[in-house]
């Protein structure tokens, strides 16, 4: 009996799927003992520098005798698959002649399936035809070894092999492919991928894909060909991709990319259209490897072609609401100017949202360009098609799972069957964005109704965590070590409402607040806010690098809040507040007799202790018309605040402030901002006395870091310094100059303004992702007007005989409580030496008793050591800085740093180059 095998088949099939997987993998493994290749099922070996497939996977059987007739057809060898699976595969069929053309085509069937190791066919000259075969093994594993930047688990997500399936070698084919294109994708095109296979017990192998990675391949050059109007290094400022450089080893756009190479295209293209060069076109762009595969060199092709202007500019529209003359002449399109591309798509837009405003959703506008090369101009006309009035038919709300639907709806600013309006619709998006529930970049899409004149408003949302514990030990330049608890949830209960309480804990301040706001009150466009405090601060200066604490302040009080929209943009809130002060000093330190010591504090923070209660009400009107209150970008808002105290309490005055913002986004991700505030604080008290100025130096402003970068907190206005003398090397007396060795007193002022000018520069996707924003800025302000203190003490002096003047302590005698003058007991009285006692003469243990003894003892007095104080920093002029800054949403919490240089200062203005603060909010 013959029988025609398929060792002649699998052998040539296996050559022909080694050459193919070796067409993309560089190299297989040297030989492992125990191993095999998934393709030929044979040990692995190092392949041949040249393979050569044969032209046809199977040879031709040997010849037959003329058609016979199958007698009889099994299968032998199946385990898993059934036999009657098997032979569906074939064309074999009881009953039916065959031939050597039959047969053979039989075998390529079973090939095909991709299902056998092996396969033959016998019987063939009685008729009783068995065909044999051998199953594909069963994976056991699929190993991935030696890939390190590309973690296995994102892997094993895109091969086809896993285990428990059939093993196939058109599966190891495809899951070599998937691998390396995985590490194309992130420019390592040098990478290598060796599949082996291991054969188990039970027809079983594990599948191991050995990874050579290799180094990403750089963008080493790019060249450009073809322009003269633009150097290269222009128009490769204009492209994504950059070249490896040593300065960008940071940059992930040095890598080579296809679908960027493609981008890069457009750039160059949208690059000349706006310059003018309507005829531009890249004709080739090629990418390069280097034989050693780590470098790629780029190379456009480009043809500029001629420069052309505007021509007439025109708008030809179907729309009777329409004033032809009018659109065209408030387009940013001019005839004479240099062709902008960018400029007709910035007039179509123009001309889509005016259709929108009139309630025309689905206008279509179309430029139709009429370029005339004799003349080199561009005449263009915006056809704005017939189009019906839309109206809003419906407004859906998807995605929200927590929030209510009516927190959405009552931020949209149109209504089902309102008419439709592109401002609005603007205006819609922005609110909802600025609620900060959900992900940024919103879009209410416009989908077409059930008419053509119905227009359906999809809103889908994504909602992002709203809730925010915030548990943070940090370290500010400012407050030093900082401990803080906060719990927020922005929308609590998914109504919009907020829920806040705080802890926080410093060298300088402690405070408690817990906080509610109702933006809605019972579904009225009503806000209504309250807010209970406890405050502990303590105003210090730095002698040296000893931290002085000269007053304190605890604050406890509440307020409650309440806000009504006026218009759209308008808004009117008003408060009400109730405080009480308790303002002290450390008696220890500043007080002599249980009275407070101008002589150590100064008669300004003496004329300040005291308790008292601030019954104060407010108003604030608003103009607000940011894109987003979380993160402008375009917009402004306005503020105009007064706060009257005097309601009953303890103190009376009126403050005043102003405060206004601007946004523009000019491109690429950079935004411009000018801010500026200022405020005034007016006392309704009578005069408080010569030096004291009737505005507690509690209630006044004060000016710094963080407010205004580039000074240390409190670091400018109206200050006391204190400075203490010393002697020089030849015995002299003179002042102390270091900073950090006054004592400076901050009294804050009753007017202040300030302005900043702040550029945010945009990074890459990578930068962005970690929550950088940097910025630069620069800031003037100034803080001034109250009343000169008077000097706490005129010092003795005495002149010797040279004309040199000796500054002296001041001396003030002790006295009991009945107000007898104290008296140290004199050494030459060694029995009562140093005790204190009523008598100028001897001892006595009780004033007014016998004294005994003669020794001359001496008056019990204190002595303050001399020091001059200067008021300073009382002034209106401008301070001025510039400076760099970037915030980070750390894993600590959120961080600012700011490098601020003062340029304009004032006399006692204290600057600090570098601050910054983390754990704590800004």
């Amino acid at each position: 009996m013959t029988a025609i095998k398929s060792s002649t088949y699998v052998r040539a099939g296996a050559i022909l799927l080694a050459s193919t997987v070796l067409s993309s993998v560089p190299a297989f493994a040297q030989t492992v003992p125990g191993a095999t290749d998934p393709a030929t099922s044979g040990p692995v070996a190092q392949a041949p520098a040249t393979a050569a497939a044969p032209t046809s996977p199977v040879a031709t059987p040997p010849a037959l005798a003329p058609e016979r007739i199958i007698k009889t057809l099994r299968v032998e060898g199946s385990q898993r698959i059934e036999p009657a699976t098997v032979l569906s595969y074939t064309k074999l069929r009881v009953g039916i002649p065959y031939s050597a053309e039959t047969l053979d085509q039989a075998l390529k069937d079973l090939q095909a399936s991709d299902l056998f190791a092996d396969y033959s066919i016998s019987g063939v000259e009685t008729g009783d035809i068995v065909v044999r075969i051998r199953e594909n093994p069963i994976i056991n594993r699929v190993i991935f070894e030696g890939n390190k930047s590309l973690k296995t688990d994102k892997i094993t997500k895109e091969v086809k092999l896993a285990p428990r399936q059939i093993f196939t070698r058109t599966a190891v084919r495809q899951d070599v492919a998937r691998i390396i294109e995985l590490y194309r994708r992130q420019g390592r095109f040098a990478a290598v991928v060796s599949p082996k296979m291991v054969n188990l017990d039970q027809n079983r192998v594990d599948v191991v894909f050995e990874i050579s990675e290799g180094a990403k391949s750089k963008v080493r050059q790019i060249n450009v060909i073809g322009n003269d109007v633009f150097s290269d290094d222009k128009l490769r400022g204009e492209m994504v991709t950059k070249q490896a450089r040593f300065f960008r080893i940071l940059s992930s756009n040095t890598s080579y990319d296809q679908d960027r190479l493609n981008y890069d295209q457009q750039k160059l293209r949208q690059f000349y259209l706006t310059q003018g060069y309507a005829d531009f076109r890249v004709t080739s762009a090629i990418a390069e490897l280097t034989p050693d595969k780590r470098d790629f060199i780029i190379t456009y092709v480009v043809e500029e072609g001629k420069r052309y202007k505007f021509g007439d500019v025109t708008v030809d529209s179907e729309i009777r609401d329409f004033d032809d003359k009018r659109l065209a002449a408030s387009l940013p399109i001019k005839k004479g100017e240099w062709y902008n591309a960018k400029l007709v798509e910035d007039s179509v837009d123009q001309l889509s949202e005016a259709a929108g405003l009139f309630g025309y959703a689905f206008t279509d506008v179309n430029p139709d360009f009429q370029k005339d090369s004799d003349t080199l101009t561009m005449g263009m006309n915006f056809h704005i098609a017939q189009a019906q009035r839309t109206y809003v038919e419906r407004i859906d709300i998807n995605g929200n799972t927590q929030t209510q639907d009516k927190v959405v709806r009552r931020e949209i600013r149109l209504a089902e069957g309102d008419a439709f309006n592109s401002f609005q619709l603007k205006r819609s998006q922005d609110r909802i964005n600025s609620l900060g529930y959900f992900q940024d970049k919103m879009e209410i899409k416009q989908v077409p109704g059930s008419a053509p004149d119905r227009i359906v408003l999809e809103t889908n949302l994504e909602e992002k965590s709203t809730g925010q514990l915030q548990l943070s030990v940090g370290y500010s330049s400012l407050e030093r070590f900082i401990v803080q608890a906060n719990i927020t949830q922005a929308n609590f209960r998914g109504k919009g409402q907020e829920l806040r309480a705080g802890v926080n804990y410093s060298s300088y301040s402690k405070s408690v607040n817990l906080g509610f706001t109702e933006p809605y009150l019972f579904d009225k466009n009503i806000a209504l806010a309250f807010d209970a405090f406890r405050q502990d601060l303590n105003q210090f200066n730095f002698n040296g690098n000893q931290r002085q604490t000269t007053y304190s302040q605890v604050r406890t009080g509440f307020q409650v809040r309440a806000g009504v929209p006026l218009t759209e943009y308008w808004s009117l809130s008003g408060r009400y507040g109730l405080s009480y002060d308790k303002v002290g000093l450390d008696e220890n330190s500043f007080f002599t007799g249980g009275v407070c010591d101008p002589l150590k504090a100064g008669r300004y923070l003496c004329d300040s202790i005291g308790n008292r209660l601030t019954s104060s009400v407010g108003y604030s009107v608003i103009y607000d018309s940011l894109n987003s209150r979380l993160r402008p970008t375009a917009g402004s808002r306005y503020s105009l605040s007064q706060d009257f105290a005097g309601l009953g309490g303890d103190v009376k005055y009126i403050r005043t402030s102003v405060n206004g913002a601007k946004y523009w986004g000019i491109g690429k991700g950079f935004v411009f901002s000018v801010v500026g505030e200022g405020g005034y604080i007016a006392s309704l008290e009578k005069s408080r006395g010569p030096g004291i100025d009737k505005v507690r130096i509690t209630d006044r402003f004060y000016l710094g870091s963080p407010q205004f970068r580039g000074f240390d907190i409190r670091g400018v206005g109206p200050r006391v310094l204190r400075q203490s003398y010393t002697t020089d090397t030849s015995g002299s007396q003179i002042l102390v100059t270091d900073r950090n060795q006054i004592v400076d007193d901050a009294l804050g002022g009753r007017a202040y303004y300030l302005a900043r000018a702040e550029l945010e520069i945009p990074l890459g996707s990578g930068a962005r992702e970690l929550g950088l924003r940097p910025s630069i800025y620069a800031q003037i302000g100034g803080l001034f007007g109250i009343a000169r203190p008077l000097p706490t003490a005129t010092f003795p002096t005495i002149t010797d005989a040279s004309g040199k003047v000796t500054v002296l302590p001041i001396t003030t005698p002790i006295k009991d409580a009945a107000g007898n003058q104290l008296y140290i007991v004199s050494p030459t009285d060694t029995t009562n030496v140093g005790a204190i006692t009523t008598c100028m003469v001897g001892f006595s243990a009780t004033a007014g008793s016998a004294c005994t003894g003669t020794s001359t003892n001496t008056i019990y007095s204190t002595s303050i050591a001399p020091f001059k104080e200067t008021f300073l920093g009382d002034s209106a002029s401008p301070r001025l800085t510039v400076g760099i800054g970037v915030n980070w949403n750390s894993p600590f919490g959120p961080l600012r740093i700011d490098v601020a240089k003062a340029i304009l200062t004032q006399p006692g203005d204290d600057p600090k180059l570098v601050t910054f603060n983390v754990g704590t909010q800004f």
